[in-house]
Parts: C-alpha cells; structure tokens; sequence
C-alpha cells in the first residue's frame, strides 16, 4: 500500500504476522553458568512464560523498523503547520554543534574548572536571552515551556509570600497559550479568564473588573494565540502593575517579536522563552525541550539554584546559595544538548539575522491568510503577525463538513494538519504557523491543497467525511479511544489462545 505523495504504507501484514516459529536474526550465546542467572533473579516477581515477541529473520526485523520510519511525518520530510507550536525547520549545523565530543561526552557531574568551555556557553546563552527579552537574569533549568511557566508562578507565588501579601488569583485571557490555566492551577492559584473584545484583543473593560489586589499576576501570550497583537498593552501593564501585580510574559509565540520589540521593555516582569520553538531545537512529544526563564532584578532572588555565575577572574561557577530561591526544578542544569543548539542557532543568525526571522515568519503568515481568505471565515480581519486563524463555520452551515473532516483529508495529500478547534473563542477553528523557514512553493500548495478540499467538500463531501483513505489508518473514533485506551497489539489468534 503506498500513502500520499509515495509515502510507503505497511505492507500486506506485519511483523507478528510475518513470525514463524524457531526463526531469529541472531543467536545469543548461552551464559557460561546458568546458575549465576537463577541467583542474579532469585525473588523477583518473574514471568511464568515467555514474552509473546514476532520470531522474524534479521532482514525482517530491519525492514519492518525501516518501513515505520518511513511512515513518520517529521519537520525534515514535511511542513507542519501548526498554530502556536513553531515547528520550523532544525539546522543540521547546530546538530554538529550539540554531537561534538567535548560536549556529547561530558559527565553533568564534572567539576566547574574542567568545564569552563560549556558554562561559558551557558553565561553567553543567557546573556543573550536577556538582551532578546529585556531580562535582568535567566535559569536554563527547566526542560520545557510548560515547566518554565511552572517555574515562573512558583516564583510569582514566592515574591508575594516574601513580602507578606495573600494572592490568590492569576489573570489569562481567553486567547493565552493553552496550558496557562493548568499552570496557574498547579501553583496553587485560582484562575480567572478574561474576554476577547471584537478585535480580538482583551477587553479591558472585562480585564479591570477582574482586577483587585488579590490578584498575583496577569499571564499574557503576545502575539496571542488568534495571531494578534495585543494593541492595548500598555494600558494592559499599567492596569495590572497599579495593582501591584506582576506580568508573566509566555514565549511561546516570541519568534514573531524576535529583533523588533522586547517584553522587558514593554513592562513584563517575567518571561520563559521556549528554545524548541523559538530557536529551532528539537520539538515534539514533550521532549527534549527548554524553556529558560527570565526575570526581573526584583525577582532574581527566588529563580532556581544553583544560578550560574562569573568571579573577579571571569571563571563560572555554581552558586547555590538563596534562602528566597525556589530551588531546583530539574536536574544538574537543563538540557544541555539543546541549550547548545540554541546558542549555535543565536551565533550563526546574530541579531540582524533574528530580526530577518520575524520579518519572514510575519509575511509568510499573512500571505497565507491572503491565499486562504476566499475558502475559509476570517473571525478576526485584521493583519496577523506570525499565526493566522481561519474558520470553516460557514462550509460546516453550508455542506455538513467539519474542520475535523478537512484536516483528516489533507492527510491523504500528505500534509500534517494544522491545531484544530484552538483557541476555543473561534468556531471551527485551524491555527496555522507556518515559520519563517518554509517557501513560498510549499504555502502555495498548501493554499491549493486546502481549496481543494473546500471544493469536494461542496461537490463530494462523502470522500471528505471518509478520510483519511491512503493512510496506513483510517478515521478513528477518537472520542471512543480516548475512553477505552488500548495499546496492545493484536496477537495472533493462535497466540491470544
């Protein structure tokens, strides 16, 4: 079976039942003293049968892992457009960079005089993210941007507890980076969201109803997640640090900003900038990730220990020392495989380089809004910067056909699907990002792909309601399978016996 645009499907069967009993690819040599093995086991809650593994050839076994391979859609095989997320394209440069040996083969535990090389990376890194953000001091502690955001309201919750204040409550608009909420929640906060108005920016009136001196902090994502700027953000800074509160900046849509504007400078107290996003390293399935946290100088003494710093003769070292500190988020310091991506990223562009990145991510967003405008609803008609959201309200009014249907089909065209019915205040939502790194051919397809799709839509929705149909798996009930999870393979029915 061959997939969309000749990705290969699974062939006919698969590898248990391809198993055929007695054939193996290699034989292990029997252990000199079996003895050794009983001892080395004895009390242990041991199988009483053997696991029911595919018996293949070597060359089987090779082809079936080569052929799954092959069926993965990653950045380097194709464009993904999701909304909120950056996938853009990893240079292969800052792979070279992270594998050098000095680096790969370094022990965490080292002591600081034998690795002055990579903690000089790390003081540069850091530099750099204050220049870029307008920060005072950063940790490169947490692994990713939902445990950077966790590492910044655990401080905000600090802060307030050092100065004898009660806070209860965190702020986030309806458009914040989807896991604000949870991030709040988990630091003990209350949550209060707040409107969008009818240009999609939040509504201040609704935002100075909710605002008291209960409130510890407004979380903000600018852009937001409709791809707007907020255009009334400093009224939105001055309304919540008069109340004494503090503004929590999320990264995670940073790239459009990048060389142009800075939220330090806009009034932020907080930022955690998401370096498998904005700065092209690895990304996908919650790893391996980073998301660095900056703050303020009032803040800097409850950031993580140990804080990286430089004595009198420009040696780094450790401190661990801060009673306010609260404390160590991950262990040894962060991911240093992607920290130093993110710096090899950051040196090989400089900041003219940065800036050309936000210029394109910006215009390749809005030439796509342009391509897709007459196919789909544009909630909010204004010029986006480095996302866009369409709707299909209207072809589901008009045809039946959801936004769910639409991305199922462009499977069978080989694409990955853009986010779905997010953020939840646009009906049928897609948020499609398309970064900075992509071409205006690869846009210009995934307009045409799109259209045509809005077309069998209105002349053949049953092929639409059906797909995805050249994929190695066909629609799911996910809706079931998310209730009645079940990840096993299906044996053979000889086996299940």
């Amino acid at each position: 079976m061959t997939g969309a645009r000749g990705l290969p499907g699974l062939p006919e069967g698969d590898i248990y039942r391809r198993s055929r009993p007695g054939r193996r690819g290699v034989k292990p040599p029997a252990p000199a003293d079996p003895s050794l093995l009983e001892e080395a086991f004895s009390g242990l809650p041991l199988r009483k049968e053997p696991p029911r593994l595919p018996e293949v050839s070597e060359n089987e076994a090779v082809r079936h892992f080569t052929r799954l391979s092959q069926m993965n859609y990653a950045v380097d095989t194709g464009f993904y457009p999701l909304g909120s997320c950056t996938m853009k394209y990893n240079p292969r440069i800052n792979e070279e960079m992270a594998a050098l040996p000095g680096f790969a083969h370094l022990h965490p535990a080292t002591p600081p005089e034998l690795t002055q090389g990579i903690l000089t990376i790390f003081g540069r890194l850091e530099e750099y993210l204050c220049e870029i953000t307008g920060m005072d001091r950063f940790s490169l502690q947490p692994a990713a941007g939902s445990q950077g955001e966790l590492t910044g309201i655990l401080m905000v919750a600090a802060y307030f507890r050092a100065k004898g204040e009660r806070r209860t409550r965190v702020i986030v608009p309806d458009t914040a980076h989807g896991t604000n909420p949870a991030t709040a929640a988990m630091a003990g906060f209350t949550v209060t969201e707040v409107p969008s108005d009818e240009r999609g920016n939040m509504d201040l009136r609704a935002l100075e109803e909710s605002l008291d001196t209960d409130v510890a902090a407004l979380m903000l994502t600018n852009p937001n997640t409709l791809g707007l700027f907020e255009e009334h953000l400093q009224e939105i800074v001055s309304m919540v640090h008069q109340k004494g509160a503090l503004l929590y900046y999320d990264g995670a849509n940073l790239n459009a900003l990048l060389g142009r504007t800075r939220p330090g400078d806009a009034g932020f107290d907080i930022v955690h900038v998401n370096l498998h996003k904005t700065f092209s390293t690895p990304h996908g399935m919650g790893g391996p990730g980073s998301g660095p946290v900056g703050v303020k100088k009032a803040l800097v003494p409850f950031l993580p220990r140990p804080l990286l710093v430089k004595d009198e003769k420009g040696f780094y070292r450790w401190e661990e020392e801060g009673e306010a500190s609260i404390g160590r988020v991950r262990s040894w310091y962060g991911n240093a495989a992607i920290l130093i991506r993110a710096y090899s990223y950051l040196r090989m562009l400089g900041p003219d380089g940065l800036k050309e990145v936000s210029g394109d991510a910006v215009l390749n967003a809005n030439y796509l809004l342009e391509k897709l405008r007459p196919f789909f609803d544009v909630p909010y008609d204004r010029r986006v910067m480095h996302e866009l959201v369409v709707s299909a309200k209207s072809l589901k009014e008009e045809t039946g056909i959801r936004t769910m249907d639409i991305v199922k089909r462009l499977l069978d065209y080989g694409y990955h699907p853009p986010t779905v019915y997010f953020p939840l205040v646009v009906e049928e939502a897609m948020m499609i990002e398309p970064t900075e790194t992509e071409t205006k051919e690869t846009l210009d397809d995934f307009a045409e792909v799109l259209a045509a799709i809005v077309a069998e839509a209105r002349k053949e929705p049953k092929v639409v309601r059906d797909a995805p149909t050249r994929t190695p798996v066909g629609r799911l009930d996910e809706a079931r399978a998310s209730r009645h999870l079940e990840v096993r393979h299906p044996l053979r029915e000889e086996e299940k016996a």
